[in-house]
């Protein structure tokens, strides 16, 4: 049965929000806390509820079956998506180590890449003939790569959601304007399903996403952009490989670098939590949450007009975009980097 995109969006967010008031329900005499985790640092430590991501999961694989036959694609990556939001449950409730989740990761998301042939054509940039075996180790790096950023940044009250939540409206944009309207169609149902958790995850949240929901939004959005069909039409290399989607990504991976730096570089394990996220950066600089959900949407705001510079001005102005993209990448980092931790 297909439906009207606008049906399907009412449909996902009516879904999502159903399916999440059910979990609080159930589960708001349980204990989450884990044991296993009271020695590490956390910015707060609630008996919340981390199970967002299952509703937000199953809500999102039945309403994309209800996009009918806009591409058989969607039902697969639906169903991964699932997946992989049950390993995080998992995680969620089990704290699994983090060689067996990227075991899992590994296989939840090279199964859909091999079976519907889909990947970032770095080959054709290197000028390289290896039958696609490169390109699809790429696009599974690329994919847990965004998995785990995300997973990363889902750190405070709201702050997931709204990272996420911009990156699905700024796909819906850009896939709309370039014609790629599966991709919106899949854009607008993840971010519909998203707002119906939202209601549940503004400060102060009463339920979490979990690894559940970071893993199976990161796993969602991952896919989206190995399937955004990039045709440059600037006439310098880089514009050729550099898909404007992956621009999208600039929070999650710029605090992804950001932790990244400052565990390796103070001995601190990768994959232990911590208080060292660049939210919590700004918080310890005096900002509230509130405050910090603003700074990131209006950042996502701003950084977009830069890449709808890249995609759509001549040649020489869309250099000069990307370079200015680039420098505050640059600035950025290292201003994050230098602000106090939040203890």
């Amino acid at each position: 049965m297909q439906l009207n995109i606008y049906y399907v969006a009412t449909l996902s967010i009516a879904l999502s929000g159903v399916f999440n008031w059910i979990i609080l329900y159930i589960t708001k005499k349980y204990s989450f806390k884990k044991s296993s985790l009271l020695n590490e640092k956390r910015l707060v430590n609630k008996n919340t509820p981390p199970l967002g991501g299952v509703a937000s999961a199953a809500a999102f694989f039945i309403s994309v079956n209800f996009l009918g036959d806009a591409d058989y694609n969607f039902i697969i990556i639906g169903g991964f998506s699932l997946l992989i939001s049950i390993l995080g449950s998992i995680d969620d409730f089990f704290n699994l180590s983090w060689k067996i989740k990227l075991f899992f990761q590994s296989i939840f998301v090279a199964m859909p890449i091999i079976y519907l042939n889909i990947f970032l054509n770095i080959e054709s940039l290197l000028n390289l003939d290896l039958n696609n075996s490169f390109n699809f180790l790429i696009s599974v790096l690329w994919v847990i790569l965004i998995i785990n950023s995300i997973n990363f940044i889902d750190n405070m009250d709201g702050l997931a959601v709204v990272v996420t939540g911009s990156i699905c409206y700024q796909s819906i944009l850009l896939t709309y304007s370039l014609n790629q309207n599966k991709l919106t169609d899949l854009s607008v149902v993840l971010l519909f399903v998203i707002l119906g958790f939202f209601i549940y995850n503004f400060p102060p949240a009463k339920l979490y996403l979990g690894d559940s929901g970071s893993l199976f939004i990161g796993f969602c959005l991952g896919f989206l952009s190995i399937l955004f069909t990039w045709n440059s039409e600037q006439d310098y290399l880089l514009s050729y490989a550099l898909s404007p989607v992956l621009l999208f990504f600039t929070i999650p991976l710029l605090d992804f670098l950001v932790i990244m730096w400052h565990r390796i570089s103070n001995g601190i394990s990768p994959t232990q939590g911590g208080t060292d996220h660049i939210s919590h950066r700004l918080l310890a600089k005096g900002f509230s949450e509130k405050q910090v959900l603003f700074l990131f949407f209006i950042f996502s705001a701003l950084n977009f007009v830069l890449i709808l510079g890249y995609v759509f001005l001549d040649s020489t102005l869309s250099t000069m975009v990307l370079l200015v993209y680039l420098l505050q990448i640059i600035f950025l980092f290292n201003y994050f980097r230098k602000l106090d931790v939040l203890s």
